[in-house]
């Protein structure tokens, strides 16, 4: 690092670099563009002195997604850089997915000189007002002096409470004056009105003890705030202490071992069918940092109904916007159940599993053996799910990420995955996301296995980005699950609108997977036969460098169970006993 005493005079392009690099950032993702060329030019000595990698992505929105996957994988912030104009417009998609999914990530884009600010200067955008709803902060840098205490206030504001996305619009000649520099250090930062709220949550724990030692059906409903606060350990403990089953949102994938017998998987519209039966019926729901989405409730009036529900989330508009809680705390997850175990482990009674608790966990079993998630066994066609199980059991401790979609709902539901190897746009949706997300995780983690999950249609939206795959040589195994369709809008067409399928097939057109892996200088396989699915796995695994499997998978396949538009959950279309039981014949359940 550059020593401050060595210098009197800076530009306020090395007062950034500087500033990032005392956050301890080594990754930056980006692309470069006229108003931000100060900055990627004092970003070349910093490289020199191999200080501070930059990954040159081939879009920008690519590098956001990017400095997104790098985020969620590590817990640290990640950082990204674009131009001004449509350099920094191709942002906001990713910024919106990180908002949406509280990843914390610093974004610093160009903007025109001062004297050119409102007078419609080529490439000029207003950013600052374009962002405003989608991040937790904006800064305009209007004098460098400032640039060295937004940076460390952006991180600051990036990290504590929620985290979320956090935008610093840097005019070119910001970047270019030189002034007197004093850094500011990194634990100044003095922001009153950002503080975490801290509240004495403890007076609740009797009551918590209470709700859990007299309910006899109880649910923990764990989401992504779980995941952020790093609370998997001790939420498996508050379970297996009182045998409480454990249901996970798209976000909240990773908590539990989806094998263990208190694992539900997934609940919402596409989870599996005794999540939404045990949500529909308990009698207790345990909501850690959750939104109640409303892909998890379906019909909010019947979500939970019978429930007294304790809701646990560090972002107090949470705390009843959706559910009224008869027990709110505003804090870090894990820290919160840390101080209830504790509590828990103080008191003179100890906990007490009735025999109506051992008959909650029995029907629960009973609803796993009569509705399982099925894998589809003993037939000619290529499947979605018999791929992405049989990856789950050769790659337990792999990398995913997803795009969005079919293969992404058949990802949550077959990926058994450790906490934060699990990358996925939820809350927007947004396709084009696994790839360069991809590509921020094996940046993070070079030794790892990352696979990217994507579909047909999602892979062509960022498709570009294998060409940084090739650039850096990055060990990414793409795998694509190709039904030819825009796979989940045609299952709604099919569904919801009388098979009018308005342009949700993708056949013409689409190039040859293989060949554009080849173009790229990327290994491309392609798996059309069950027989080969294990052989295929095995060698693209083994492989040392990227690899796209082309899988043809049967088009007409769709993604169940599956809750409609404004029903309950436990109105699932595709899991009555009488189809399982016309199925059995040819499909084997996945959980045994």
């Amino acid at each position: 690092m550059y020593n401050s005493q060595d210098f009197k005079e800076v530009t306020g392009a090395f007062a950034l670099l500087d500033s990032l690099f005392r956050h301890q950032v080594s990754h930056i993702f980006g692309y470069p563009g006229g108003a931000i060329l100060p900055i990627y030019d004092e970003l070349f000595y910093w490289e020199k002195k191999n200080l501070i990698t930059h990954i040159l992505c081939r879009h920008e929105q690519a590098a956001i997604h990017a400095a997104d996957g790098y985020a969620r994988s590590t817990s640290k912030v990640g950082v990204c850089f674009a131009t001004s104009g449509p350099g920094a417009t191709n942002l906001v998609t990713g910024i919106a997915t990180a908002h949406m999914d509280s990843v914390p990530i610093v974004i610093i884009t160009g903007q025109v000189a001062r004297a050119f600010i409102g007078t419609d200067a080529f490439q000029e955008v207003d950013i600052f007002g374009i962002t405003l709803p989608i991040v937790k902060h904006s800064y305009v840098v209007r004098d460098p002096k400032d640039m060295s205490r937004i940076v460390a206030e952006s991180f600051y504001i990036a990290q504590h409470g929620r985290p979320g996305p956090v935008l610093i619009d840097v005019p070119k000649d910001v970047g270019s004056e030189k002034f007197i520099y004093a850094p500011f250090m990194v634990g100044d930062v003095n922001l009153p009105g950002c503080s975490f709220l801290q509240f004495s949550n403890k007076k609740f724990f009797p009551k918590i003890l209470d709700l859990l030692q007299s309910s006899s059906q109880p649910l923990l409903y764990v989401g992504g705030g779980s995941i952020i606060s790093g609370a998997s350990n001790n939420i498996q403990k508050l379970a297996k202490k009182f045998l409480i089953p454990v249901t996970t949102t798209l976000m909240g994938k990773g908590i539990i071992n989806e094998h263990d017998d208190l694992s539900l998987g997934m609940l919402g519209m596409h989870g599996t069918a005794y999540a939404n039966f045990a949500v529909s019926e308990c009698d207790l729901l345990i909501a850690l940092g959750v939104r109640f989405d409303d892909r998890v409730t379906g019909k909010l009036d019947e979500f939970a109904c019978n429930a007294q529900v304790i809701h646990i989330d560090i972002d107090p508009a949470e705390l009843g916007k959706n559910r009224i809680p008869q027990v709110a705390i505003v804090g870090d997850i894990n820290k919160v159940i840390s101080d209830l175990l504790d509590y828990i482990n103080d008191q003179d009674s100890p906990v007490v599993h009735n025999d109506q608790t051992h008959a909650w966990l029995d029907r629960i079993i009973s609803w796993k053996m009569q509705y399982p998630l099925l894998v589809p066994k003993h037939v000619d066609f290529l499947s979605a799910q018999e791929i992405l199980a049989s990856i789950s059991k050769i790659q337990p401790k792999a990398y995913f990420t997803t795009d969005v979609g079919q293969h992404q709902m058949w990802s949550a539901q077959f990926l058994n995955v450790l906490p934060r190897h699990w990358m996925s746009s939820s809350g927007l949706g947004t396709m084009g996301y696994g790839l360069p997300a991809a590509i921020g995780v094996q940046i993070a983690y070079p030794d790892s296995c990352v696979i990217c999950i994507s579909g047909d249609a999602s892979f062509q939206m960022n498709l570009q980005e294998l060409a940084t795959i090739s650039q850096y040589n990055l060990p990414i195994k793409i795998i694509i699950i190709n039904n030819k369709w825009q796979g989940m809008v045609r299952q709604w067409q099919q569904a919801f609108y009388g098979e009018r399928y308005s342009h949700s097939n993708m056949e013409k057109g689409s190039p040859d997977f293989l060949q554009l892996a080849k173009a790229f200088g990327i290994l491309g396989l392609e798996l059309e036969f069950r027989k080969d699915i294990d052989r295929t796995l095995k060698n693209i695994f083994s492989y040392k460098g990227p690899v796209l499997l082309n899988c043809k998978v049967k088009e007409e396949e769709n993604c169940y169970p599956m809750v409609a538009p404004g029903k309950s959950n436990s109105q699932m279309i595709g899991v009555t006993k009488q189809v399982v039981k016309d199925i059995s014949k040819t499909m084997i359940g996945f959980y045994k």
